[in-house]
C-alpha cells in the first residue's frame, strides 16, 4: 500500500485531530504501511501508540496488538472508538475479562471485517480457539507493545512473550512491529532475534527527556519527606512507586490521613478495584496513585507532574520507564527517588531460588541501579549512556548532581593504573572484582585468583573499593571502558581507552556520593547524623537531659524512655499534648501515656517562654497503620502461635515480622515472646544479651550489641532478646 505524505497527514488530522507528526512517527507509519518489519524505540510520551493505530485504520484487514496488561486495553480501545465514533466495533480487546456475550460480539465483528484493531494479551493469543478465530481473518500486521517483556535482560520479562513469533506464524504471516520505551542494545538484539525479524528497520528516538528533573535522596524520614513534597506541590498529579503491596497500602493510607487524596494500585487488588482506582486518577478525582510496578504501562495521562520512587527499582530500564510517566506533555516532571542500600539487599534476596543465570542477570541490573544512585555525575548522561546514547553536554542543569555539583579531582594517575590492571588481567573480570583488588579488599574471589599477591592489591592505601568503583563508572561514561553484556558485565578497554593508555592526558573525576546506612524500618536517623539543622538544638539538649533524669529515676536505659528519633521529632514539631506526641517516631499510645506527661509539659513551657510559632502544617499525622494486623499479631502471640506461622498467615517474611514486633514494642505495647525464645536460644545466651541491654548498652542498636557481645551471637538472636527486653522493661 502506497500513500503520500500529504494524504497521510490528512488522515492524521481526520482521525486524531493532529496537524503534524512527532519525531519518527511519519517514517515508521510509511514503513509499516509499505509492508516492512520495524523496531520502534521511543521514550514514554513520544507517541508510540499512534505508530500502529493510524496504519491499522488505513490498511486492509485487522491489526493484532499484543499488550501485556489487561487493565489498560479498555483505555486504548475506548480512545480509538472515540476517534472513529461511527464504528463501535472498530477496536476490541480479547482477554479473560470478557463474558460469553462480549466474546461473541468480538468474534462477530472480526468475521464481518468491522474491526481494525484487536488488542490481545499474550496468554490469550496462545489459546487454540483464538488462534483458530484469527486464522479466519486477514491480519494487516502484528504490533508487539512493551516489547522489552521478551528479553530476560529487560526489566519486566514475561515468558509468554517468547512464544509470540511461533503463534503468529501459525495464524498467518504479516509484518511485525515491535515497540518499547526502554531497551539497551542487548535487549534490542534479544527482541529482534526472538520475533524472527533480525533485519527489521530500527527507528530509534533519543532517550533524552529534557523536561524531567532527576534526584536521588537518602532514605531518611522518607514518609515525611514525601508528604512535605506533595503538600508543597498542591493539586498536582503524581505517582508513588513502592516495592511491596503492603507499603503501597500503608502509604496510600498515610497520605489520606494527611489530607492528600490518594488510592492504591497493585496486583493484590481485584480487577474492578484496580480499574476504579486507575480511572479515579485519570479523571483527576484523586491527586496521587500509590502503586507497585503493576501500574503505568500504557497510561496516557500527560500531566503527571511528579514520580516518586519509595524504593530504588531493580533495573535502570524500569526506573527510566516509570520516571518517563512524568511530564509527558513536555511540562514539569520531577522524578524523586529515595535510596538506601538495604532496599537493594532485599531485591537480591527476592532472587534466591531462581536459576543461576537469572540471578546473575538480576544482580548485574541491580549493580547498574546502585551505580546510578551513588554516582555524582550527571544523571541524564548516566541514563543515556546506559541505553547506548552519548550525551555531549557536561551539565544538563536539570538533575541534583548538575545543580549541586561535587568537587572534582585529577584522575589521570588512577585511570592509567586501572587500565594497566585490566590489560594485565586479559579483561576477564567485573568492576566489583577490580575495585576490591585495587582497594585492598580480601574477598574469597580475590584469594582464589591469588590477586592479594598482586602489586596492584591496595595500591593506594587511602583509596577504598568504593573510590575505584566510582573511577570505573566514570571511565565507562567517558567511553574508555565498556561492559561485555554477554559475559555478565566483564570490563574491557575500548579503542578510546587503549589510545588513552598509550598517551594519557589530564581528566577530572568525582567521587561517588555517600549514603548513610539506616537501621530502623522507617528510615529515621538523627539530625546530628544528617549534619544538623533539622530541629531546635537547644530544645533537643533539654529533652535529652530530661530523658536522662527520668531514666535515672526509673533505673532504665535512656533509650527505653524515648528514642533519639522521637526526641528529634519533638524538637521539630513541638508537641504540647499527649495526642500530638503520637505523631513522633516510635511513640505509641502506651509509651506516650507512660512517659509523655513531663515531656509535653516541658515543651509547652519552652514554646511559651521562647515565643515559638509551632509548624502545625508540617505535623505529619500517622495513619493508624493497619491496627488489624498489629492486633492480630499480638493476639496470636498471646495464643503462643509459632512466629513462622504468624508470618505466613500475614503474608510477611520473618524479617518483616521482626520489624513489626520491634515497632509494636517500641511504641509502648507489651508482648511476651518467651515461648518462641525458649525454642530458639540457649538460656545463657538470653541472659548475656539481656544483661547487655540492661546494664551496658547506651543505645538499642543491634549492630553495637553484636560488636560488644563478640562473634558468638547471631543478629536474629539479639533482635529477639531486644524485643523481649523492651517489652518487659520499657512497657
Amino acid at each position: 500500500m502506497n500513500i503520500t505524505s500529504d494524504a497521510l497527514k490528512k488522515q492524521l488530522h481526520d482521525f486524531f485531530g493532529f496537524d503534524s507528526f512527532k519525531g519518527n512517527q511519519e517514517a515508521i507509519i510509511h514503513h509499516l504501511v509499505g509492508g516492512g518489519n520495524g523496531f520502534v524505540l521511543m521514550p514514554t510520551g513520544g507517541g508510540k501508540s499512534l505508530c500502529y493505530q493510524l496504519p491499522a485504520l488505513l490498511m486492509e484487514g485487522c491489526a493484532v496488538v499484543i499488550s501485556p496488561l489487561i487493565a489498560l486495553m479498555k483505555n486504548q480501545v475506548d480512545a480509538i472508538r472515540g476517534f472513529v465514533s461511527e464504528k463501535e466495533g472498530v477496536a476490541h480487546f480479547l482477554n479473560s475479562s470478557l463474558n460469553k456475550a462480549q466474546a461473541l460480539e468480538v468474534k462477530e465483528d472480526l468475521l464481518k471485517g468491522v474491526t481494525k484493531l484487536l488488542y490481545v494479551a499474550p496468554e490469550s493469543l496462545t489459546k487454540e480457539e483464538n488462534i483458530a478465530l484469527l486464522q479466519k481473518i486477514k491480519i494487516s500486521f502484528y504490533a508487539v507493545d512493551e516489547a522489552h517483556c521478551i528479553s530476560e535482560w529487560g526489566h519486566d520479562f514475561r515468558p509468554e512473550y517468547r512464544r509470540i513469533y511461533s503463534i503468529t506464524q501459525r495464524i498467518g504471516r504479516a509484518p511485525i512491529i515491535a515497540l518499547t520505551a526502554t531497551a539497551t542494545p542487548k535487549v534490542q538484539m534479544d527482541i529482534l532475534k526472538n520475533l524472527g525479524i533480525p533485519n527489521a528497520r530500527i527507528f530509534k528516538s533519543s532517550f533524552n527527556r529534557p523536561n524531567l528533573y532527576y534526584e536521588i535522596r537518602p532514605k531518611v524520614n522518607a514518609d515525611k519527606e514525601i508528604i512535605k513534597f506533595i503538600k508543597s506541590n498542591p493539586s498536582k498529579s503524581g505517582i508513588i512507586y513502592c516495592l511491596s503491596r503492603r507499603k503501597v497500602e500503608e502509604m496510600a493510607e498515610l497520605l489520606n490521613v494527611n489530607g492528600i487524596k490518594a488510592l492504591p494500585y497493585h496486583a493484590g487488588l481485584d480487577a474492578a478495584t484496580r480499574s476504579h482506582n486507575q480511572d479515579m486518577f485519570l479523571m483527576e478525582e484523586i491527586d496521587v496513585i500509590v502503586a507497585t510496578i503493576a501500574f503505568g504501562m500504557g497510561i496516557d495521562k500527560p500531566d503527571v507532574r511528579f514520580v516518586i520512587h519509595y524504593n530504588m527499582p531493580k533495573s535502570l530500564e524500569g526506573y527510566y520507564q516509570e520516571t518517563g510517566r512524568a511530564g509527558r506533555d513536555g511540562g514539569e516532571g520531577k522524578c524523586i527517588t529515595f535510596y538506601n542500600f538495604k532496599d537493594i539487599l532485599k531485591l537480591e534476596k527476592f532472587m534466591e531460588g531462581k536459576p543461576v543465570a537469572e540471578q546473575e542477570i538480576g544482580k548485574q541490573l541491580l549493580a547498574e541501579t546502585v551505580a546510578y544512585a551513588e554516582s555524582n555525575t550527571c544523571r541524564r548522561k548516566t541514563l543515556l549512556n546506559y541505553f547506548g546514547e552519548i550525551y555531549e553536554q557536561e551539565n544538563c542543569q536539570n538533575c541534583d548532581n548538575c545543580l549541586h555539583p561535587q568537587p572534582k579531582f585529577e584522575g589521570e594517575e588512577y585511570l592509567v593504573t586501572l587500565f594497566k590492571l585490566i590489560r594485565s588481567m586479559s579483561e576477564n573480570f567485573k568492576s566489583e572484582h577490580l575495585a576490591n583488588l585495587l582497594g585492598g579488599v580480601s574477598t574469597a574471589m580475590i584469594s582464589s585468583y591469588k590477586h592479594h599477591r598482586s602489586h596492584y592489591f591496595g595500591i593506594y592505601p587511602d583509596k577504598d573499593a568504593d573510590f575505584w568503583l566510582a573511577v570505573i563508572r566514570q571511565a565507562c561514561l567517558l567511553q574508555f571502558l565498556d561492559k561485555n553484556i554477554e559475559q555478565y558485565g566483564l570490563i574491557f578497554l575500548t579503542d578510546k581507552g587503549k589510545k588513552y593508555l598509550e598517551k594519557p592526558y589530564p581528566v577530572k573525576l568525582m567521587e561517588d556520593r555517600k549514603f548513610e546506612e539506616v537501621d530502623d524500618d522507617d528510615d529515621i536517623v538523627s539530625n546530628e547524623k544528617r549534619g544538623g539543622g533539622g530541629g531546635d538544638q537547644q530544645l533537643l539538649a533539654i529533652l535529652k537531659s530530661l530523658r536522662k533524669d527520668v531514666a535515672k529515676r526509673l533505673n532504665l536505659p535512656p533509650y527505653i524512655i524515648f528514642s533519639d528519633p522521637a526526641l528529634e521529632d519533638m524538637s521539630i514539631f513541638y508537641p504540647i499534648t499527649i495526642e500530638e506526641l503520637h505523631n513522633c517516631q516510635g511513640v505509641g499510645d502506651g509509651k506516650a501515656k507512660k512517659f509523655g506527661k513531663e515531656f509535653v509539659e516541658l515543651i509547652e513551657k519552652y514554646v511559651v517562654e521562647n515565643e515559638i510559632e509551632r509548624p502545625d502544617n508540617f505535623i505529619i499525622k500517622t495513619a493508624k497503620s493497619k491496627p488489624n494486623i498489629s492486633y492480630d499479631i499480638i493476639r496470636q502471640i498471646d495464643m503462643h502461635v509459632p512466629l513462622e506461622e504468624i508470618a505466613r498467615s500475614k503474608n510477611l517474611d520473618m524479617e518483616e515480622l521482626y520489624e513489626k514486633l520491634e515497632s509494636i514494642v517500641s511504641s509502648g505495647t507489651k508482648i511476651n515472646i518467651d515461648y518462641h525464645i525458649r525454642q530458639e536460644l540457649d538460656e545463657d545466651k538470653v541472659e548475656d544479651i539481656y544483661s547487655y541491654f540492661k546494664e551496658e548498652a547506651e543505645t538499642d542498636s543491634v549492630a553495637d550489641a553484636l560488636k560488644a557481645l563478640g562473634g558468638e551471637y547471631e543478629e536474629e538472636e539479639v533482635r529477639l532478646v531486644r524485643i523481649k527486653f523492651i517489652a518487659e522493661i520499657g512497657n
